[in-house]
C-alpha cells in the first residue's frame, strides 16, 4: 500500500489534466480500498474469535490515555487551525542543507511559531507578520499559515483568490495543509465553482499525508454519503485516526470546554435572557463579589478561568488567584482544584505531587468528590504515594456515588483493565456511559473503542462512528466555533460565514445550522438570492440528517414557501411529520395542524387539525397563545360549515314555496301581471260602488 501511495503522490505536482485526474481517482480508490481492508482486518479478526489481540490493544489504549501527562515542551494548540508539527513526515535524523535564504525563512517561521505556541499571552498579529516574511521567502509551512489567514481574514486582510493561489501552489508541493485548503474551496464552491470530485481527490491526498482535518472531512463524507457511497467502515477508519489524535492530547480532566452556540437559538432566546455565553456585566459582577470576599463567586471564577467556557478563556493565573482566595476560607472545592493544578502543572504552577496530595486530602476530608478523585488518581498511579489500587478504588467509588465524571471514568478503566478489581467489561461500559453523560472526552473515546471492536458490547459500527466523531469534534480546531461566533457578533458576517462553512465541511452540525441561518437572513457576499437559498437548503439538509430539529423544520419551510426549491406541500408535510414524530417539535405540530386545516399537501380534516394544534400546545408553553387563536378561528369556520349543512334540510322545504318551481324562470312577469289585474279589478269595484 505504501508503494501505491508514494507513486500517486509523486504525480500530484503535475497540472490537473484529464489523464492525471483519472489517474488520481484510480489511486484514491485503490488507496481507500487497501486502507479500509487493512484497518477493518483487526475488526474482522475480533468477530472470528481473536478477542485477545483486540482486547490487549484496547487495554494498551486505555492505559496510555490515562497514564499520559503532557510531556515537557509539548506544542499546544495553534489558533484552531489544526496545525501539527511543521515538519511532520520528515526524518528527524536527516540533515538538510539550507541556503542562507532558507535559513532566514526558517528563522522568521520559528519566531512566529514561538509567539503562538505559548500557553498564555499569544501574539497572533506579530506571529503572522513573521509568517508573511517567511512566506515571502517561499517557506512552505509559513505559506500554510498565510493561506488560511487570507481565507478566513485572520490577522491578514481576507483575500480568497490569493488564498486559492497559495493552496494550489502548496498542493503542488505535496503539502497536506495546502491540499486541505484546495479540497475545501472545491467542495464549498468558495471563489470557484463547486467540484465534489476534485474536492474528494484533494481531501484524500491530504488525509494520506496525515492531516486530521482532511481525515475528518472524509470521515463525514463516507458517513453521510456526500459525493461517495455511504460506507460506515470507511468513516470509522478516518474518524478513529482523528479521535486517537484528540484523545492523546487530552488530560484526565477532560480538556477545555468548547461552547457550541446556535445562532438561531441565541436570537430566539435574546428576549428571554437565556444565553450560552456569560455576559460581560455578569462577569464583572462576579469579580465584584469575589473581591468583596464572596467565596462562591471566587470558586465560580476560579473554575471558569481554569477550564474556560461560556465565552471566558483559560487563564491559570487568575484561576490560581481566586482558588487561593477561596482556600483561605477552607472551601473544599478550592482545595480540590488547587490540588488539580499542582498535580497537572502549568506555566503558572510547577508540578508538585506533595502539594497536590496535601490539597486533595484537605478536600477529601470534607467529602468533596473532586478531592476524592484526585486522591484516587495519586494512589492509582503512585504519584507522591505508594501505588495502591484498593485505596484508589475506594476513593473513586466515593466520588462516583456523588456523580463526579472523572471518578466514573477511572472506575471504568479499572474494570476494563482489571487493575485492583476483577475485569468486567459490562461494568466498564456502565461507568464509561456515566462519564460520557458528563461530557468527558476520554469516556466517549473508550466507549467508541469498545463498540468498534465489540468488547463488552455487540459490535456496532454506526455507534462507534458517532462516538469517534464526537471525540474528533472536540479537538483544538473546535476553537474556531468561538472565533466564528465572535465575528458574527461583531458584524463580520462574511468572515463568520467562511469560518462556519469550513467547519461545516468537517461535519460540525452546529456549524451547518449556523451557515444556513446566516444565509437565511438575506444577501451576503457575492451570492445571488437564488444561490443563497440553495446553499442554505443544502446546509439545513445536512444538519437535519444529523438530528437537528430546527433544521428539519426549516427544511419543511423551504419546501412550503419554495425557497431554493419548488413549492412542494407534500415534501414539506413529510419534514414536519418527521420533526413532530421523532423530535416532538411544537412548531412542526402546529404547521401540520394548519396544513390539515387548509388541505395543503395533506387531506383536509378539521379533527386532525385540532389534534395537532392541541399536541403543539401540550408540547410547548410558547405555542399555547398561537394555538388558542388558531382554535378560535377553526371553531368559527367549523361552526359556519355546520350551520350551512343544517340549513340544507330547511332549504329543501323552502323550495316548495319557490314560485320558480311552479311558474318557471319568468315567474316575476306572471306575478306582476296578476298583481296588475288584481289592482285593476279592485279599482273597478270601487268605481261601481
Amino acid at each position: 500500500m505504501m508503494e501505491v501511495r508514494l507513486r500517486c503522490i509523486k504525480r500530484k505536482g503535475q497540472h490537473w489534466t484529464v489523464k492525471t485526474f483519472v489517474f488520481a481517482l484510480f489511486c484514491v480508490g485503490l488507496n481507500i480500498k487497501l486502507a479500509v481492508s487493512l484497518d477493518t482486518g483487526g475488526v474482522a479478526a475480533n468477530s472470528l474469535g481473536k478477542q485477545d489481540i483486540e482486547q490487549s490493544d484496547s487495554d494498551q489504549r486505555a492505559t496510555n490515555i490515562n497514564q499520559q501527562q503532557p510531556p515537557a515542551g509539548t506544542k499546544p494548540p495553534t489558533h484552531g487551525k489544526g496545525q501539527d508539527s511543521p515538519h511532520q513526515g520528515q526524518d528527524p535524523t536527516e540533515e538538510v542543507q539550507l541556503s542562507p535564504k532558507e535559513l532566514k525563512a526558517e528563522e522568521f517561521y520559528r519566531l512566529g511559531e514561538a509567539l503562538i505556541n505559548t500557553t498564555y499571552m499569544k501574539d497572533y498579529d506579530q506571529a503572522h507578520q513573521y509568517f508573511q516574511l517567511a512566506a515571502g521567502l517561499n517557506h512552505t509551512h509559513a505559506l500554510e499559515y498565510t493561506g488560511f489567514a487570507n481565507l478566513f481574514g485572520d490577522y491578514l486582510p481576507q483575500n480568497i483568490s490569493r488564498s486559492i493561489e497559495v493552496f494550489h501552489d502548496l498542493a503542488g508541493r505535496g503539502s497536506p495543509r495546502g491540499q486541505l485548503g484546495m479540497g475545501f474551496v472545491n467542495s464549498a464552491g468558495i471563489g470557484r465553482n463547486s467540484s465534489q470530485a476534485e474536492a474528494l481527490v484533494y481531501f484524500t491526498f491530504s488525509a494520506l499525508g496525515g492531516d486530521p482535518l482532511a481525515q475528518m472531512a472524509l470521515g463525514y463524507r463516507y458517513w453521510s454519503g456526500i459525493g461517495v457511497e455511504m460506507k460506515c467502515e470507511s468513516a470509522l477508519t478516518y474518524y478513529k485516526k482523528v479521535a486517537a489524535t484528540v484523545a492523546d492530547a487530552v488530560t484526565v480532566s477532560g480538556g477545555p470546554v468548547i461552547q457550541r452556540v446556535r445562532l438561531q437559538e441565541e436570537v430566539e432566546n435574546t428576549n428571554s435572557g437565556q444565553s450560552a455565553l456569560m455576559d460581560d456585566d455578569l462577569l464583572q459582577y462576579y469579580h465584584f463579589l469575589a473581591d468583596k470576599g464572596d467565596v462562591q463567586a471566587q470558586v465560580v471564577l476560579g473554575q471558569l478561568y481554569y477550564q474556560g467556557g461560556r465565552g471566558v478563556g483559560i487563564n491559570h493565573d487568575r484561576a490560581l488567584h481566586y482558588f487561593l482566595m477561596a482556600g483561605e476560607s477552607a472551601n473544599a472545592n478550592a482545595y480540590a482544584f488547587l490540588g488539580k493544578m499542582y498535580s497537572e502543572g502549568s506555566p503558572v504552577i510547577k508540578q508538585n505531587n506533595q502539594t497536590a496530595l496535601q490539597f486533595f486530602r484537605q478536600a477529601a476530608e470534607k467529602g468533596n468528590p473532586v478531592g476524592q478523585t484526585g486522591l484516587g488518581v495519586m494512589y492509582m498511579y503512585g504519584k507522591g504515594v505508594e501505588q495502591d489500587y484498593i485505596k484508589a478504588f475506594q476513593y473513586f467509588t466515593q466520588a462516583a456515588e456523588q456523580g463526579w465524571m472523572e471518578s466514573q471514568l477511572q472506575l471504568g478503566l479499572m474494570h476494563f483493565s482489571g487493575k485492583g478489581v476483577r475485569r468486567d467489561y459490562k461494568l466498564a461500559v456502565k461507568y464509561f456511559n456515566l462519564a460520557s453523560q458528563g461530557g468527558h472526552v476520554l469516556a466517549f473515546f473508550n466507549l467508541a473503542q469498545m463498540h468498534a471492536t465489540g468488547t463488552g458490547v455487540l459490535r456496532n459500527c454506526h455507534t462507534a462512528v458517532e462516538l469517534f466523531k464526537n471525540v474528533a469534534e472536540r479537538g483544538r480546531w473546535a476553537e474556531m466555533l468561538s472565533e466564528a461566533h465572535s465575528l458574527y457578533k461583531e458584524g463580520n458576517l462574511f468572515h463568520s460565514l467562511i469560518k462556519y462553512t469550513f467547519l461545516a465541511e468537517l461535519g460540525y452540525e452546529v456549524a451547518q445550522s449556523n451557515v444556513a441561518f446566516i444565509l437565511d437572513q438575506g444577501e451576503i457576499g457575492d451570492f445571488h438570492e437564488t444561490e443563497i437559498f440553495e446553499r442554505a437548503l443544502l446546509q439545513w439538509a445536512r444538519a437535519a440528517a444529523q438530528g437537528s430539529t430546527s433544521a428539519r423544520v426549516k427544511m419543511g419551510d423551504y419546501h412550503y414557501y419554495g425557497q431554493g426549491t419548488k413549492i412542494d406541500y407534500e415534501t414539506a408535510a413529510s419534514h414536519y411529520r418527521l420533526a413532530s414524530e421523532q423530535q416532538h417539535n411544537a412548531q412542526a405540530m402546529f404547521n401540520l395542524g394548519y396544513m390539515h386545516e387548509k388541505g395543503l399537501g395533506l387531506k383536509q380534516d378539521v379533527h386532525l387539525a385540532k389534534r395537532f394544534y392541541d399536541m403543539a400546545a401540550e408540547t410547548s408553553i410558547d405555542a399555547q397563545v398561537p394555538v388558542m387563536l388558531a382554535l378560535a378561528k377553526l371553531g368559527v369556520f367549523y361552526g359556519v360549515d355546520i350551520f350551512n349543512k343544517e340549513m340544507e334540510d330547511y332549504n329543501q322545504l323552502l323550495l316548495k314555496f319557490d314560485p320558480r318551481f311552479y311558474l318557471g324562470p319568468d315567474w316575476d312577469i306572471y306575478v306582476m301581471t296578476f298583481l296588475a289585474l288584481l289592482l285593476g279589478f279592485i279599482v273597478l269595484l270601487r268605481r261601481i260602488r
